[in-house]
């Protein structure tokens, strides 16, 4: 009998990799990913049998896995968390008898978070400002409201060539509910190779180098910055 693990690699260096993670991916005969995600990984490929497809070719790859984890030990791979705007989802979606097993790994939101402080330590959200499988008005309707229940929020897919403004349009609906010096941290390429970490405020904030290779990462109104250091306090008294 055959299996599939849904494994999520982290943000791309194998030391950020969790054991279970790299323990599937040993273990499978067929290696199932997008092209660069495979790169990522390429010291644990090695020998086995690699599917790879590019960009928007999520539906035929969970095809291909699903049908190859019939006979065979197969991982298809994310970055980050497969649970989290990765193939988990999908996989499940379209499962039908199917031997499946997600393996969790480093989300975006979490890596950045990391390389900053300690920005996440209360409540918290992940919102995607990509309008592929979204209505724009949509994502601007759950930037508010996240907003104003003063959540953390980190902003995936920020920003690409079709989609100049929207960053900038959220950031101002933000600006509505926090004050001008509320922390804001760019983190591009977290935890792997090309990594740069730039912090703002609201008030700063700079949408020309951010990416989508970047995580923006926006304070609640109790966030604050010591020694460089972007902190959201959980409570405590200290």
């Amino acid at each position: 009998m055959g299996k599939l693990y849904v494994v999520g690699i982290g943000p791309g260096g194998l030391d950020h990799m969790t054991l279970k993670a790299v323990k599937a991916i040993e273990e499978s005969e067929v290696i199932v990913g997008y092209t660069k995600y495979i790169e990522m990984i390429k010291p644990l490929v090695k020998d086995k049998n690699v599917v790879s497809t590019g960009m928007r070719g999520e539906v035929e790859r969970c095809k291909q896995a699903l049908e190859l984890s019939k006979n065979n030990i197969v991982s298809i791979v994310s970055t980050g968390d497969a649970g989290i705007y990765g193939m988990a989802g999908l996989i499940l979606e379209m499962r039908t008898e199917e031997d499946v097993e997600v393996i969790p790994g480093v989300t975006a939101s979490s890596a950045a978070a990391s390389r900053i402080g300690a920005p996440l330590m209360h409540d918290n959200c992940n919102i995607s400002l990509s309008d592929l499988m979204t209505p724009y008005d949509l994502i601007k309707k759950r930037v508010e409201l996240a907003a104003e229940g003063d959540f953390i929020i980190s902003l995936y897919n920020p920003k690409s060539n079709g989609r100049p403004l929207y960053l900038r349009e959220c950031i101002d609906i933000v600006k509505k509910h926090r004050e001008g010096d509320t922390p804001v941290a760019v983190v591009k390429n977290a935890l792997r190779e090309g990594e740069e970490v730039t912090l703002f405020t609201l008030d700063t904030f700079d949408d020309s180098i951010v990416d989508m290779f970047s995580i923006v990462i926006i304070g609640n109104s109790n966030s604050f910055i010591k020694d460089g250091q972007f902190i959201t306090p959980r409570g405590y008294t200290v």
